[in-house]
């Protein structure tokens, strides 16, 4: 005689306490590692834009351009705080990258780093425009680095680093500096830059 008995009701009981452990287990671990993979991704697109933007100020920094006859050519670093945290202010005179477009522009360019705070988040912004030209159109500061937790420069004079210069004062430019951008976490990340021109 067959047995054309089914499965009781503890055992089907056990069999979806089984698949809802299972789905539970599978459901936490998919999203683990999705969540991991976002924080993965944002952290990646942070150190490039670090990177990238070490690289930029290196270079700009290396072709600062000073001269004393011309006021418009100057080099000027102010020490600021922000939420206890450095907030430097860089401005600089430096070599201009060449144009494709036929618009009016000379071969130097004013850049300016400094801090935007917003909801007492700091971010690193750059804005540049050229000195000879019209003075009453303002330049847009744009963010480079969000989410920092310092921006520190430092110049060496020679004898010593300090975090304030002015060309207008010191009558030269530093010899060195170092720039060091610390991110949320405490991570720091530093460049120093000389000059490679004469004035």
């Amino acid at each position: 005689m067959r047995n054309n008995r089914g499965f009781t009701l503890i055992e089907l009981l056990i069999a979806l306490t089984l698949l809802v452990v299972l789905s539970a287990a599978l459901y936490g671990t998919y999203f683990s590692v999705v969540s991991a993979r976002d924080k993965g991704g944002v952290r990646i697109e942070e150190r490039r834009e670090l990177s990238t933007t070490m690289a930029k100020l290196h270079d700009e920094l290396s072709s600062a351009f000073f001269n004393k006859k011309n006021e418009r050519l100057h080099f000027v670093v102010e020490d600021r705080d922000s939420f206890g945290k450095p907030s430097s202010l860089l401005q600089f005179t430096t070599l201009a990258p060449p144009r494709i477009d036929p618009a009016p522009a000379s071969d130097v360019t004013v850049v300016r780093y400094s801090v935007l705070e917003k909801d007492e988040q700091m971010t690193l912004a750059r804005e540049s425009r050229d000195p000879y030209l019209d003075k009453s159109v303002k330049s847009v500061p744009y963010p480079l680095i969000d989410r920092i937790d310092g921006f520190l420069v430092e110049c060496w004079d020679g004898g010593k680093w300090v975090k304030s210069w002015d060309t207008a004062l010191n009558g030269f430019l530093p010899k060195k500096v170092r720039v060091t951008v610390t991110m949320k976490g405490g991570e720091s990340f530093s460049t120093i830059a000389s000059q490679r021109l004469s004035p």
